[in-house]
């Protein structure tokens, strides 16, 4: 599986590639980027930004690069992205974030910074960097969310 990890020069993107030890991840961003290429990920730039085409910028990069699964992680990417979900659905492209309908409860009202986050999908936890186990979550948890503790509300995990 080829995964889409955006905000690619920021080292919480770094930070999810341990999640992932089985696929290639790409790592983007917007502008410039450095050329690296790996057996496992690579850096790769999503062209100019355009905030207001957020969603075909990276539909297009999908289609091109045959991505699989995206990570928003730039906080302005995943309303727009969650919204698009059914359309990329139909190139067989997940993105991994809440529905559109229940995503603001998810979302952070300040940027901080989390201790350790996890990667759930369709509620079911794949991977928790403080190695704690999440029992099945609704399926709308879905995403890279962040937390301090356990029992903290889980957050999205953006930059």
């Amino acid at each position: 599986m080829k995964i889409l990890i955006t905000g690619g020069n920021n080292a919480k993107a770094l930070k999810l590639l341990k999640a992932f030890p089985t696929h290639f991840v790409l790592l983007a961003d917007y502008g410039e980027v450095p050329g690296i290429l790996t057996e496992n990920y690579a850096f790769t730039s999503l062209g100019a930004l355009n905030q207001d085409s957020i969603a075909h910028i990276l539909l297009n990069f999908c289609i091109t690069e045959a991505v699989d699964c995206i990570i928003p992680l730039h906080h302005y990417e995943v309303e727009p992205l969650a919204k698009a979900a059914v359309l990329f659905s139909e190139y067989n492209i997940e993105i991994l974030t809440p529905p559109a309908e229940v995503i603001s409860k998810y979302l952070r009202a300040a940027q901080s910074s989390f201790k350790n986050f996890a990667v759930f999908i369709k509620g079911e936890c794949i991977f928790a960097s403080g190695g704690e186990i999440f029992i099945k979550q609704e399926e709308e948890l879905n995403g890279v969310f962040g937390y301090n503790e356990p029992s903290d509300d889980l957050k999205l995990f953006t930059i």
